[in-house]
């Protein structure tokens, strides 16, 4: 297998070209809307799909990625939220470190038990520094992982998060307000940290329309991540997708 996802990715950001990703959790998407899904998303040339969920009950991991696989070529990427959701049917793997957290587990602990695994895997693995911000409500990953979010107005710690992300080796920057947020990341916040970085930024939570998608690329997120707006409206793919390849 191929392992140039983060290859292409950081070309991308070099010639300020952006990538939109549809984030597919299995336990929320109903069987018979993927197929639509992967269609729209195929139309709208999305760049990746990210696979997992704070809290994955169902055992569809594997048959969602296969599906995904046997209907497109669009790259899979797992998005895990826990040390369980790994498959080697993905193409790469998202090895999120919760930097914007003081769980230890969250930090280190879990990776420990899972590098064996990832490193006879054929995946390729992308360090990410995963960062909560608070997007107004409780979410599933604020509660499972034991940590607060950075606060919406907090810009500096924002900020200061990400460079320590980045200096302690992280190819890629997460900012994530969270499934189903009531506010997104506000556009200062995504300035400041992506002046701040050179490694790509990954912007997500909360975003519902075209719009929001074209103002986060403009203030600087090399890729946008959308997962509850398009499984309540998956036709939102075609223009959000559009909204992030214009720039």
């Amino acid at each position: 297998m191929s392992k140039n996802i983060y290859a292409d990715l950081c070309a991308a950001k070099v010639k300020g070209q952006k990538k939109f990703v549809v984030l597919i959790d299995p336990d929320k998407l109903e069987t018979q809307n993927i197929d639509q899904l992967i269609e729209l998303a195929n139309t709208a040339k999305v760049d990746s799909f990210f696979v997992g969920g704070s809290l994955m009950v169902s055992d569809i991991l594997d048959h969602t990625i296969s599906t995904v696989k046997e209907q497109c070529n669009i790259p899979v990427v797992l998005f895990p939220g826990s040390s369980l959701q790994l498959s080697y049917r993905a193409d790469a793997l998202l090895y999120l470190s919760l930097i914007s957290g003081r769980n230890p587990e969250l930090l280190i602990g879990k990776h420990v038990e899972t590098a064996p695994f990832l490193k006879i895997s054929p995946l390729e693995i992308l360090s990410t520094g995963y960062m909560l911000i608070d997007g107004g409500v409780p979410t599933s990953v604020s509660y499972m992982s034991n940590t607060y979010p950075i606060p919406a107005t907090k810009d500096d710690i924002a900020v200061c998060t990400a460079v320590a992300g980045e200096l302690l080796g992280m190819k890629l920057i997460y900012m994530d307000a969270g499934s189903g947020a009531e506010k997104p990341i506000s556009l200062s916040m995504i300035e400041r940290v992506s002046q701040s970085i050179d490694i790509p930024l990954i912007i997500g939570g909360g975003i519902r329309t075209a719009e929001k998608v074209r103002e986060n690329v403009r203030a600087g997120a090399d890729m946008i991540v959308v997962g509850n707006a398009v499984e309540k409206d998956p036709q939102l793919i075609i223009d959000m997708a559009a909204a992030a390849h214009e720039g």
